[in-house]
């Protein structure tokens, strides 16, 4: 469980190959009309993590400017990710960080279990605002979405700074 956006920022960071994995969640969008795959966009773009857009993502990380470095549906990235010599999705080995963000919590759970018994090579960590038994690290539940939000905010504040 991690508890501030600061921590988050220092595990993301430390990373040597990360991925971000964006789930049909981040289709919604906020209150204030800003799309929840923004957020994640904003979250790859400081430290050049590769995303991997699900099948119903693809369409709209392109819309935002952003072209994937692959489109998997979540079982396979979770099937090519336990295979420690993947070459991950851009080539240079596999990842040694997961970042789920938007995916169904009943896929995920399922996934992050899999790759918790798995894939020792590799962590994993949630961005979504209920919590993961099965993540490595994992966010708390939000009750409210203005919390997580700012959470988000901050966590991406924290990455642009870059220490």
């Amino acid at each position: 469980l991690i508890e501030t956006p600061a921590e988050y920022a220092n595990l993301i960071r430390k990373a040597k190959r990360p991925l971000l994995v964006v789930g049909p969640l981040l289709l919604e969008s906020t209150p204030d009309g800003k799309l929840l795959l923004e957020y994640a966009l904003d979250i790859a773009r400081p430290t050049n993590i590769p995303i991997c857009a699900t099948a119903q993502t693809k369409g709209k990380v392109a819309e935002l400017g952003v072209k994937p470095d692959s489109v998997y549906d979540v079982v396979e990235i979770a099937n090519a990710l336990k295979d420690p010599d993947w070459k991950g999705v851009r080539k240079e080995g596999n990842h040694d960080l997961v970042l789920f963000f938007g995916i169904r919590s009943d896929l995920g759970n399922q996934s992050l279990s899999t790759l918790k018994h798995f894939a020792p090579h590799l962590k994993t960590m949630t961005l979504c605002k209920h919590y993961f038994p099965h993540a490595n690290y994992s966010l708390t539940n939000f009750k409210k979405d203005a919390k997580w939000l700012a959470f988000l905010e901050s966590l991406i504040d924290n990455l642009k700074k870059g220490g």
